[in-house]
C-alpha cells in the first residue's frame, strides 16, 4: 500500500513531511508504491483531490480545505480513527472513529527536551514562511524569540519546539507537537488563509477550545486574502467586489496607524507573549488519546497480516 500525504513540488512542510518519518518507524515492512490501496495518515487530506484507489485506510487525517465536497465513503474505505468530531460529522461516520490528529504518536518516537533554551519560539504557517521567512526571522531575532521555520528537517522542528517555554503557533501541526511534547502554545493567526475547520476540529478532540490570537499580515509578503483564482471564479461577481473592498479598507485603517508595519507585528507578537494563557490540554486527555491511536494502529496491523487489505 501506498502513504499519501500532501507533498510539494518545491518545499519541504513539517505536518506533511511527519507522514514518512513517523509511519515508516511505526509500521515498517507494510508501505510500498503499490497504489491500489492508499494509507491516509497526517494532514487535511479528505476531500476532493484524495485519489481513489481500490482500497483507501484512513488513519487520524482530517475534512478540509472545501475542495468540493467531501469524499463518498463506501465499502472499499477502512476509517481506523479521524482528527476530531467536524471530520467525523462531514464523513457521515461514527462519532466513535473521533480520535485525534495521528502526529500524536509522535510521543512515542522523541523524547522531549525539559531543558529549555528559549523562553518564546514562533512557528509561522507554511505558506507564510515561504514568502515572508526572511522577515518573520528578522522580527523573532528582534523580540528575542526562536524563529522555526516549518521548512526545517522533523528532527530539527522536533528539537526546536522541544527546546521552548511557550510556542506561539501558526502552523497547526507545530502547535499539535507541542502539546504532544507537553510545551505550552498558543495559536496565532495572521491571514484569512488559515483554515479554522481544522484547527477546530482538532481542539475538540481535546476537549479545548480555539481561540486564535490575531496578528497583521505582513503587507509586503502576502495579502490578507490569499485567494486561490479558482475561488474567485466560483463567488458571484458582487461577492467578489465586496471582497475586493475590505481587503482595501482595512488596508487603509493600517495605512492610517503609521509606522513601520514590521514593528507593529513585533509590538503585537510581543503583547500576546506577555498577556495571553498559553494553552496545554490536560494530560489525562493526551495519554488516553495516546493510547487509543496505538491500540487501533495494532488493529490494522493485525488486519494487514490477516490479509484484508490484499
Amino acid at each position: 500500500m501506498k502513504l499519501y500525504y500532501y507533498k510539494s513540488d518545491e518545499y519541504a512542510n513539517f505536518g506533511d513531511e511527519l507522514n514518512p518519518w513517523l509511519w515508516n518507524q511505526l509500521i515498517p515492512n507494510i508501505l510500498d508504491e503499490d497504489e491500489r490501496t492508499l494509507f491516509v495518515g497526517i494532514g487535511t487530506l479528505l476531500n476532493r483531490k484524495l485519489p481513489k484507489a481500490e482500497k483507501t485506510i484512513v488513519f487520524g487525517t482530517g475534512v478540509g480545505y472545501g475542495y468540493g465536497t467531501v469524499p463518498k465513503i463506501n465499502d472499499s474505505w477502512t476509517i481506523y480513527c479521524v482528527r476530531g468530531p467536524l471530520s467525523a460529522q462531514a464523513l457521515g461516520v461514527a462519532k466513535q472513529v473521533a480520535v485525534t490528529d495521528a502526529a500524536l504518536l509522535v510521543r512515542r518516537l522523541f523524547q522531549a527536551n525539559h531543558s529549555k533554551t528559549q523562553r518564546f519560539a514562533f512557528m509561522p504557517h507554511f505558506k507564510h514562511a515561504i514568502p515572508a521567512s526572511s522577515a518573520w526571522s528578522a522580527i523573532c531575532e528582534q523580540l528575542g524569540f526562536a524563529y522555526i521555520d516549518p521548512r526545517w528537517s522533523i528532527e530539527k522542528i522536533l528539537s526546536a519546539i522541544s527546546q521552548t517555554e511557550v510556542l506561539l503557533a501558526e502552523a497547526m501541526h507545530g502547535a499539535i507537537i507541542a502539546d504532544a511534547l507537553r510545551v505550552p502554545w498558543i495559536p496565532i493567526k495572521t491571514s484569512a488563509n488559515i483554515n479554522s475547520f481544522k484547527w477546530q476540529d482538532w481542539c475538540l478532540s481535546l476537549g479545548i477550545e480555539h481561540q486564535p490570537q490575531y496578528v497583521m499580515p505582513l503587507w509586503d509578503f502576502y495579502p490578507v486574502f490569499p485567494e486561490a483564482p479558482s475561488t474567485r471564479l466560483r463567488i458571484r461577481p458582487e461577492i467578489n467586489y465586496w471582497i475586493d473592498w475590505l481587503k482595501q479598507e482595512q488596508l487603509n485603517v493600517f495605512n492610517q496607524i503609521g509606522g513601520d508595519p514590521n514593528q507593529r507585528v513585533a509590538r503585537q507578537l510581543m503583547d500576546i507573549a506577555k498577556t495571553v494563557k498559553p494553552i496545554l490540554s490536560d494530560e489525562f486527555i493526551v495519554k488516553r488519546l495516546t493510547h487509543e491511536l496505538e491500540t487501533r494502529l495494532q488493529q490494522f496491523k493485525d488486519d494487514v497480516r490477516a490479509g484484508i487489505f490484499t
